[in-house]
């Protein structure tokens, strides 16, 4: 760190490097507030894939309870094809969003296979569509989320390091520097006692 040297070009520049700290500080911290809403907006997102997962599970054993039968092979009959991932921009932060998905069904005989098997096959692309949403949720929080931490500790380094450095050095220059006014004064006094003494 630079050693703070006591004068009056020292003190406007202090003064101005204190200005722009709080210029930039009101709109690092309201890029923060807005990280924060957009994290707990994609938090509460991803709370709700994990529901519908959930309620979907719930359905389907609900719906196939035949399913528990581990001699029923279902495993081939969806398959996700095609996952292409995009990027949003959200408050300066590039997060993935969605873009396309193509999930595929295997052809199947409805006159061999068991009648069932439609409602499975809608379920199977159901699950498949909110485990990939599940996946970018997760993804999109963790961003935010790291985003987030970063615009912090920049806003508590303004706030709590920055700015409060800057008024420290400007008051010990503003302390040294009407020191230094009071002692020339008293030198001149001081100066002008001894001519006047010389003189008498």
């Amino acid at each position: 760190m630079a050693r703070l040297a006591y004068s009056k070009a020292s003190l406007s520049k202090e003064s101005a490097k204190l200005k722009r700290y709080k210029q930039f500080l009101p709109s690092l911290d309201l890029k923060r507030q807005q990280l924060a809403a957009e994290r707990k907006k994609a938090q509460t997102r991803l709370q709700q894939t994990k529901l519908d997962i959930e309620q979907c599970y719930k359905k389907t054993a609900e719906m196939l309870p035949m399913l528990a039968d581990k001699n029923i092979l279902v495993e081939n009959l969806v398959k996700l094809k095609q996952v292409e991932i995009g990027e949003e921009n959200v408050v300066g932060v590039h997060v993935p969003v969605l873009d396309k998905m193509l999930v595929e069904v295997r052809p199947y005989s409805q006159f061999t296979e068991p009648h069932w098997v439609d409602q499975c096959v809608a379920q199977l692309k159901i699950m498949i569509e909110l485990k990939i949403h599940q996946q970018i949720d997760v993804k999109r929080v963790e961003v935010l989320g790291l985003a987030l931490k970063k615009v912090t500790q920049r806003v508590n380094l303004f706030d709590k390091v920055l700015i409060p450095q800057a008024q420290k050095d400007i008051r010990k220059i503003r302390i040294y520097l009407s020191d230094m006014d009071t002692a020339g004064v008293v030198r001149a006094k001081s100066t002008k006692q001894k001519r006047l003494k010389k003189a008498g």
